[in-house]
């Protein structure tokens, strides 16, 4: 997998097949001996998947603690109280 994936660059790769190249390079790790050749690569490669999740999940968050605010305060113009009330009956 790691061979034909690894020509991608990291930034490319959507979060979740970042994540799961992630794993099958640490699966590949618990799996057997490695050559050192190989085991730089991997660790490289693994270690840019890393920083690339990482960077995305914090650029998320930040996204979210924008916008959160931005939604209480539309709830609270439009009278949101209501919202948190649970009209919904149906239980």
């Amino acid at each position: 997998m790691a061979g034909s994936d690894s020509a991608v660059p990291v930034e490319e790769l959507s979060y979740t097949d970042a994540s799961r190249e992630l794993d099958a390079i640490v699966d590949f790790f618990e799996q057997r001996e490695v050559d050192v050749d190989v085991l730089v690569a991997r660790l490289e490669r693994a270690t840019a998947l890393i920083d690339e999740l990482d960077r995305r999940l914090r650029q998320t968050r930040a996204q979210v603690e924008e916008l959160v605010p931005r939604l209480e305060t539309l709830a609270a113009e439009s009278g949101g109280g209501s919202a948190a009330g649970g009209g919904d009956k149906s239980e």
